[in-house]
């Protein structure tokens, strides 16, 4: 894994950027992948929200009761994460302080995704135990779950792992040469 003081350095050598060339770069490129996740948690909260006002939300046991409220205050809290970056960009807008604006970006981001994936799971969960048995539910939920653990966890961070170990092994190559 790069360092913050090398990721600078190879932008500048790579990309021929300043500091505030790649701090725009980032933020756009966090703004872009913002767009695609919240239009899923708004359409997801949504449907959350006029739930409760069918016909067949009356049929709902305490449990199922129970999972809905987590469930919606989850896509709630993700909504308020994702969009933490605007709010924050305006009210902090021509005020030179790009760098924080990134990182808490950055932060909410990564935040608001893990309120995404325990509410989509907890919308699964909804869904398929209103149609499934409560252990076929269980055990397909605890897939989903388990599906956004290692796509949205596991993976990157194996990946950050062996970036770190390759760059590691580069250093002691260059100070062995």
């Amino acid at each position: 894994m790069l360092l913050h003081d090398d990721d600078i350095t190879w932008n500048h050598s790579q990309r021929g950027e300043t500091e505030l060339q790649r701090l725009d770069r980032n933020l756009n490129e966090l703004v872009s992948e913002l767009r695609v996740i919240q239009t899923g948690v708004q359409v997801l909260f949504a449907f959350l929200l006029a739930l409760p006002f069918t016909n067949g939300f009356a049929r709902v046991g305490s449990m199922g009761r129970y999972v809905f409220v987590v469930t919606l205050l989850c896509a709630a809290v993700a909504c308020a994460l994702l969009t933490a970056p605007a709010a924050c960009h305006r009210l902090l807008f021509r005020r030179r302080d790009k760098h924080y604006l990134v990182r808490f970006a950055n932060r909410m981001a990564l935040a608001g995704l893990g309120f995404v994936a325990v509410a989509m799971s907890g919308a699964v969960l909804l869904v398929v135990s209103a149609i499934l048995s409560p252990v076929t539910a269980a055990a397909l939920t605890g897939g989903i779950a388990a599906t956004f653990v290692v796509l949205w966890l596991v993976v990157p961070l194996r990946r950050r792992r062996d970036l770190r170990v390759q760059n590691n092994v580069a250093h002691l190559r260059r100070a062995t040469d």
